[in-house]
């Protein structure tokens, strides 16, 4: 395999896209128009809003197909309709026994009008019939668009993330953009004739977080060119078996088994579990920047890459089509001509998609909209777990809720790889960490969540000690390590010595990344404080959860060995009492400049962009101006 830069000349550009092209037929068109109905069920109506292109046109399609399935239950309305109609042969066959020639003209008027209406309501069902049984099969023609592949091909898999006190769950959705040149049009937008037999790479990332409440989103991209930990996967396919490895980069994961072993290496790199992946390709970049009428972007100055052909004078421009897939790949046009330019051009273009769909400009066209359904579902692939038009749209619909002004995009912050400086990056020390922490804990990025107030005073026990039923569950077992033996067992024993009499463990596996109290009810506050504190476990650790039924420990990977959590230590060394006020003043001041003041909000280093910045402009490399 060549070697690939993410930060020098040697850069090799790379693509997002998507598998099949966009083969709307009129049969297709009419079905669709036909089964939309009122405006508000048009197909896609709510989908744009999903916050990435693969969602937003699934759930076009998922909206139309919809419409099929209700115009099926019309129809049987229509076949009642038809019945009923026939009823009016009675009454007009009794008007024509009238003696006098005006109730013969009444009772001939009666028997046509009565042919009439029986016709007008059959034509009616059968219209009915006709229409939800192509909007039935338009709906399955959606179906069988979509490409499935298993979620994790991973030997682990994260725990899912916990419910909150409202019982909802974040979203973890992983997109991914492949370079497959998997069909003639695929290596015609692609070029590199040479590379179409070999398997595709991921070359664009993004791991798509929406919170639990829907109030917010945040987008991590991760360089392709980042050197990570890949796990061992096995191909479904063939049931090859690839070893772990920590020499290549991300998105040689892809060519190990799929789709599946990129999300098993993001839940290693991360710690964040990953719910659902969606996988686009070239021609589905094209066919869907076509079907909502172009994104808009802009450049700071004339930008020409030979590369990618990207050929743009400053200014604002409406790109579409081929131009658009030149837009995603372009790297040495952006920025110093790197593969971390092409990441924040790639954030400008989904920011630019969101606002068109969600201001449902440019898709009232039935026609359109069916372009669009059809450009999405053949672009997909996706787990086998939203495998389906009618998932798509009820994520899409769920996601939509997302005000554009709380979506949050950055880049995985980084530094050069001390193996290979001149090719590849690795997660920066601190502030990635900083950032993958804040996703998992569901912290929106902005900063803006609603700050929780802290009581005077700690909440009051239930009762003493011995009476407080903790379960401990040993979750040290992640992707990226391997269980740490009795950790489960040990911390109940340290308990019940701390006078927790019914601490007990439990064995069934757990896995995931951060340790963690939960409580399910307000009046276990005070109980699990006081397990917290005989822990030295951090406020934050402690959760409400409806996922729980009484007060559940998961010792995370985050604490693998002793009895007292280990940030503990670290958080001691930060106390003012002990620095001195002054010292930690100046500590404070550092991190503001360096950008890491804020717990709260994603670090400077990741390049945040706000979904609602319309006056961001790429800057333009000055080796690639004309």
């Amino acid at each position: 395999m060549r070697d690939s830069s993410v930060r020098g000349p040697r850069a090799r550009g790379r693509v997002p896209g998507a598998r099949g092209g966009k083969e709307t037929g009129a049969a297709g068109k009419t079905a669709a128009g036909k089964t939309t109905g009122k405006p508000e069920d048009a197909p896609g109506a709510g989908a744009g809003e999903s916050g990435t292109a693969g969602t937003g046109g699934n759930a076009s399609g998922g909206n139309g197909s919809g419409g099929g399935k209700h115009s099926a239950t019309k129809s049987g309305n229509g076949k009642h309709s038809a019945t009923k109609s026939g009823d009016t042969k009675t009454p007009g066959t009794k008007a024509g026994d009238g003696k006098s020639g005006d109730g013969k003209a009444r009772t001939g008027r009666r028997t046509r009008a009565g042919r009439i209406a029986r016709w007008t309501a059959l034509c009616l069902a059968v219209l009915i019939l006709g229409t939800a049984a192509a909007g039935y099969f338009y709906y399955e023609h959606l179906n069988g668009n979509l490409k499935k592949d298993p979620l994790n091909l991973g030997d682990k898999r994260l725990d899912r993330s916990a419910a909150n006190a409202a019982g909802q769950r974040p979203l973890n959705i992983l997109i991914l953009g492949s370079d497959s040149r998997n069909s003639a049009e695929n290596v015609a937008l692609g070029g590199a004739r040479e590379d179409a037999g070999r398997k595709p790479l991921a070359d664009v990332q993004m791991l798509v977080h929406v919170s639990a409440d829907r109030s917010n989103m945040s987008v991590i991209s991760v360089p392709r060119d980042t050197r990570v930990t890949i796990p061992k996967c096995t191909d479904p396919e063939d049931g090859k078996v690839y070893r772990e490895t920590d020499r290549q980069i991300i998105n040689t994961s892809l060519m190990n088994g799929g789709p599946g072993c990129t999300v098993a290496t993001w839940e290693e790199l991360t710690g964040i579990p990953v719910d659902h992946f969606m996988m686009i390709d070239f021609a589905g970049v094209v066919n869907m920047a076509d079907a909502v009428g172009g994104v808009p972007v802009c450049v700071d100055n004339n930008v020409y890459d030979d590369k990618s052909g990207l050929r743009l004078r400053k200014g604002r421009h409406n790109v579409k089509g081929e131009q658009a897939l030149q837009w995603l790949r372009t790297r040495h046009g952006f920025e110093d001509g790197s593969d971390i330019g092409r990441t924040h051009a790639q954030h400008m273009y989904m920011n630019s998609m969101v606002r068109q769909l969600k201001s449902g400009t440019k898709l009232s066209d039935p026609g359109q909209l069916t372009d669009l359904a059809e450009a999405a579902t053949k672009a997909l692939t996706v787990d086998k777990d939203l495998g389906s038009v009618k998932k798509l749209y009820d994520l899409a619909d769920d996601i939509k809720r997302v005000p554009s002004g709380r979506i949050t995009m950055t880049t995985m912050p980084w530094v050069s790889d001390p193996q290979n400086p001149d090719a590849h990056v690795v997660p920066k020390p601190g502030d990635a960490d900083k950032l993958f922490s804040l996703v998992r804990n569901d912290i929106a990025l902005d900063g803006k969540d609603k700050k929780k107030e802290k009581s005077a005073s700690p909440a009051a026990p239930s009762g003493p000690k011995s009476a407080v039923d903790v379960t401990v569950f040993n979750g040290t077992g992640t992707a990226a390590q391997p269980v740490a033996v009795g950790r489960g067992s040990d911390i109940a024993a340290f308990l019940v010595k701390q006078g927790f009499s019914k601490a007990t463990a439990d064995s069934t596996p757990r896995s995931q990344a951060d340790t963690t109290l939960s409580y399910a009810k307000a009046s276990q506050r005070g109980d699990a404080e006081a397990l917290a504190k005989a822990l030295g476990l951090p406020d934050s650790a402690l959760r409400m959860s409806t996922a729980v039924d009484g007060l559940t420990l998961v010792v995370g990977g985050d604490w693998r060995t002793g009895t007292s959590y280990p940030k503990a230590a670290d958080d001691a060394k930060d106390d003012p009492k002990k620095d001195g006020a002054e010292k930690d003043g100046e500590k404070k001041d550092s991190e503001k400049k360096d950008g890491k003041g804020d717990d709260d909000k994603a670090p400077e280093s990741s390049d945040p962009l706000n979904g609602n910045d319309t006056s961001a402009c790429m800057k333009v490399n000055s080796l690639n101006r004309f």
